[in-house]
């Protein structure tokens, strides 16, 4: 029998958390591993007795303090000191408001391992954030993407420039930000808002009316209407409402310490432009090329674009993936409480592996992901133009090589581009480790040309600097790492994955790191396309047996017999592009000042 899922709610009021409540169970009532029960609560006594009625195994709550304030005050200590009949289940909290902090210092009452000291937010057992942007670093914290409804638009696209925006009269809207934008640009066009009252917040409508009169007043051009409506619309009105605009815009003035926003979630719904301002409650948005946000393209840029720079993003953020999503984070949930000491170290593993990807010690300072424009120190602003042409390779040399000093030597080139590239990422890193990217980065642009638009995955991204290069000169590269989203093995079994589409695939120093290598082969060879080809770089050391020493980050030190001979029976219908050259005497990286080893490639070819 499938495990039963408790999804608590608040009672139905106007309210964007309400509606996300909704909209979430609606695609969890599908699942096939878990049943999953929605129950609306407004006091403790109604929680225990959904509770005694459904013998859950596990509890999630739609939280948001304002709308739960009988969880904040009574919840925990009656949960954990065993006033509910002895609860040892799950209680996993959704986290509306999250930011990288929230989620770095997001801590558990019950569980011995404690992360972080922010004892505000010891509600639950572990948190879910729907912000695609957050990076992993809390083994209590999971996230999600966003969910996009469905809906088919059969408006005509309207004659007259028209632009819309909806949102409840509740501070930092930016309607009137709208109206002086849309009369820079346009002399003829149609502003219709929707500003309903809240519940929470404006339940008398009197900030939705003062909005109203704000904006009023600010029109000046003849040619401008404005349309100002305060009906609260159920779900499908209020998408008819947006799929019939020109556009749809959100000028939200929050710069700081917000969640994100779901009113994008609603717009792309419709399939219609959407234009954002740089509030940081649309960072998910950053990443859109052609940007979409008003600080980068005007309006009627942004409008001829058409709905196409979105189309990425509609589809990842599909009602199927996000129920991948729930599935995968409760059974992460489960294996982690019935083995606690997992959770321990998962706490552990995931700071060793940071450590060891960016071969330097990771900083505590914040930053979003790279690819939302407020990532890295490194400026990602993507320039095609920049060109670079791979080294010579003398003919009788290998890509399946040892990146030692005469590897360093021969591809200073490369070095020498990535730090033009990326010289704050680069200058993190361990100068003797940067050979590693620089092959990689090397050989992923000696193979494009063999392929028309070609597909790119990089396995263990976060902060690679062969894959941001990559990304800054111009090229796609999707991107998987534990710390941002998945692992290999994960994204194999996404639903929207489709097995033997990539032609190239690179990992730079991820494979000694993972406990089953095999599946981390298999993975590869699932996902390479025909012709494609996979460039990976491991530690090694021939010669090496299990039990001598190596850096407690890996799982294992490589020799020629595991490349030749034990991984490559896992690369179904592969070969190397060439004979291997992997004797290597006298290893010449240490690391920490006390283990020698090298570095190896792997560079593989899919057969036709």
């Amino acid at each position: 029998m499938n495990k039963k899922v408790l999804f608590i709610s608040h009672k139905k009021a106007r309210c964007g958390v309400y509606e996300f409540g909704i909209d979430i169970t609606d695609v969890l009532k599908h699942s096939e591993q878990y049943q999953f029960i929605r129950v609306e609560c407004s006091s403790l006594d109604e929680l225990k007795t959904a509770i005694v009625e459904n013998s859950p195994d596990a509890i999630i709550y739609n939280y948001i303090p304002s709308v739960f304030p009988w969880i904040a005050t009574r919840v925990a200590p009656h949960l954990y000191r065993n006033d509910i009949a002895d609860i040892h289940i799950p209680q996993i909290g959704i986290i509306h408001d999250i930011t990288q902090h929230v989620a770095d210092t997001a801590t558990v009452y019950r569980n011995k391992y404690v992360v972080g000291s922010a004892l505000s937010n010891s509600l639950f057992d572990f948190y879910i954030g729907a912000d695609p942007t957050l990076l992993l670093q809390n083994p209590f914290v999971y996230k999600t993407g966003r969910l996009i409804p469905s809906y088919q638009n059969n408006f005509p696209f309207p004659s007259i420039p028209t632009i819309g925006s909806i949102g409840f009269g509740t501070p930092k809207k930016g309607f009137e930000n709208i109206v002086q934008l849309v009369q820079q640009e346009f002399s003829k066009a149609v502003i219709r808002f929707n500003i309903p009252s809240a519940d929470f917040g404006d339940k008398n409508g009197i900030s939705a009316r003062a909005i109203e009169t704000n904006c009023k007043n600010l029109i000046q051009k003849p040619g401008i209407e404005l349309i100002v409506t305060h009906d609260f619309m159920d779900k499908k009105a209020m998408l008819d409402f947006l799929a019939q605009n020109t556009i749809n815009v959100f000028l939200y003035e929050d710069k700081t310490g917000r969640g994100l926003s779901s009113a994008v979630d609603n717009a792309m719904a419709v399939q219609r432009p959407v234009a954002v301002s740089d509030s940081v409650m649309f960072r998910h948005m950053f990443d859109v090329t052609p940007s979409v946000c008003v600080t980068k393209n005007k309006l009627n840029v942004i409008i001829q674009n058409g709905f196409g720079p979105l189309q990425k993003h509609y589809h990842e953020w599909s009602a199927e993936n996000l129920l991948w999503e729930y599935e995968r984070i409760l059974n992460s949930v489960f294996l982690k409480r019935q083995n606690p000491s997992k959770t321990k170290m998962n706490i552990v593993e995931n700071l060793r592996s940071t450590y060891k990807r960016l071969f330097s010690i990771p900083e505590n300072t914040f930053s979003w992901l790279r690819n939302s424009e407020k990532a890295t120190e490194d400026d990602m602003h993507v320039d095609s133009s920049v060109r670079y042409q791979p080294i010579q390779i003398p003919t009788d040399d290998s890509l399946n090589r040892i990146l030692d000093n005469a590897a360093r030597t021969q591809y200073a080139p490369a070095i020498k581009k990535l730090t033009e590239l990326v010289p704050i990422t680069m200058s993190k890193k361990i100068a003797e480790a940067n050979i590693q990217q620089a092959f990689v980065f090397d050989t992923v642009y000696r193979y494009l040309s063999e392929y028309r638009n070609p597909k790119l995955l990089c396995v263990g991204s976060y902060e690679d600097t062969a894959s941001m290069s990559l990304i800054k000169m111009g090229q796609t590269v999707e991107e998987i790492d534990p710390m941002i989203n998945y692992s290999l093995q994960e994204y194999s079994t996404k639903p929207t994955t489709v097995p033997h589409s990539y032609d190239i695939i690179f990992s730079t120093s991820v494979i000694e790191h993972d406990a089953d290598d095999a599946s981390f082969m298999t993975c590869i060879s699932k996902l390479l396309a025909p012709n494609g080809v996979a460039i990976i770089t491991c530690d090694y050391k021939d010669g090496w047996k299990p039990g001598e020493p190596k850096p407690d980050v890996d799982a294992r030190l490589y020799t020629q017999h595991d490349l030749r001979f034990r991984l490559m029976p896992f690369m179904s219908d592969c070969r190397f592009v060439d004979e291997p050259q992997w004797d290597c005497l006298d290893p010449d990286f240490t690391f920490m000042g006390k283990y020698q080893y090298t570095f190896a490639t792997l560079v593989i070819k899919k057969n036709r």
